[in-house]
């Protein structure tokens, strides 16, 4: 199967009301059109997915699921797009440029880079000969700017640079990245961790596919907050998965090292100010002239 579909925008949902056709208006306000929708529903009630707008740019799949990371998955197999991105009901691009933007990223890094998932299946003799006269594709990229969060009025920066520490601390949220297709169709999130799965499979890439981090300097989405992960019992679950993840990671010494890191800079305190709406600016002010001064140096 070929494909000329640039991007896949996954929309998993179930009883989302008028968020999720918020959420695919966003998508369509988009001024570049070289893309496709497609809603993952885990048997809605509401009558929401039923009223959904058809058009050709959408595809609707409908089937029970076993939580959000195994929709997502689902979703996947049903995309035709090189490039992957999830879109939470109730989050919607930054701007109507923001497929331009990141399509323009993708070209200045190395063109599409991505492969159809046919690719990935090709077996026997055959393949091996087609894959013979090619060219060495270039590794897989992961492309992910910034976010606008609505619960705090408050710009968040990714880091521009994904090293060890980062890994550990603080790695871009999954409404702020592009994911060549080749790393979920080789390996999808892994739904024992029912929060931090799109984390764990970041590293994943970063680690075990080698992907190519690449920062992209412009605001991707406005994230609604107060999700799925932040409720009080998931944020307890976050702890333990994160400590199991990065284990798997990283060497022993590393995690010392960077919990000790962590505890030294105060990390409670600035998960606070980060989530007050009173000092959420100021702190991701301060935030980002770090960042700046860590990309000149």
């Amino acid at each position: 199967m070929s494909t000329k579909v640039t991007f896949s925008i996954i929309v998993v949902c179930r009883n989302a009301g008028k968020k999720l056709h918020d959420t695919i208006a966003s998508i369509r306000s988009q001024t570049e059109k070289n893309y496709e929708i497609v809603v993952q529903d885990g048997l809605s009630t509401d009558g929401s997915v039923e009223g959904l707008t058809a058009g050709t740019d959408l595809k609707v799949f409908r089937e029970r699921d076993e939580g959000i990371y195994d929709a997502m998955n689902r979703a996947v197999s049903h995309t035709e797009g090189k490039y992957l991105f999830f879109l939470n009901c109730g989050d919607y691009f930054a701007d109507e440029n923001v497929l331009a933007q990141v399509k323009r990223e993708i070209e200045k890094h190395g063109g599409p880079g991505g492969s159809d998932i046919e690719d990935e299946k090709r077996k026997g003799e055959s393949a091996a000969k087609s894959r013979a006269g090619e060219k060495k594709r270039p590794r897989p990229m992961v492309l992910y700017g910034n976010i606008r969060e609505r619960a705090t009025g408050a710009h968040v920066m990714s880091n521009p640079v994904i090293d060890d520490f980062a890994c550990y601390r603080n790695v871009p949220c999954h409404q702020a990245c592009f994911y060549d297709r080749r790393l979920l169709a080789k390996r999808g999130f892994r739904t024992c961790y029912k929060v931090r799965a799109d984390y764990e499979h970041f590293l994943w890439c970063y680690y075990r596919a080698r992907a190519r981090m690449i920062y992209m300097p412009l605001t991707v989405a406005s994230y609604e907050g107060k999700g799925f992960s932040e409720s009080g019992e998931n944020r307890k679950r976050s702890g333990a998965e994160h400590a199991h993840i990065v284990k798997k990671y990283m060497s022993r010494g590393q995690v010392l090292k960077y919990s000790m890191v962590m505890l030294l800079t105060l990390a409670p305190l600035r998960t606070f100010l980060a989530e007050n709406e009173a000092t959420a600016n100021m702190y991701q002010a301060v935030k980002r002239r770090l960042y700046r001064i860590k990309i000149s140096v």
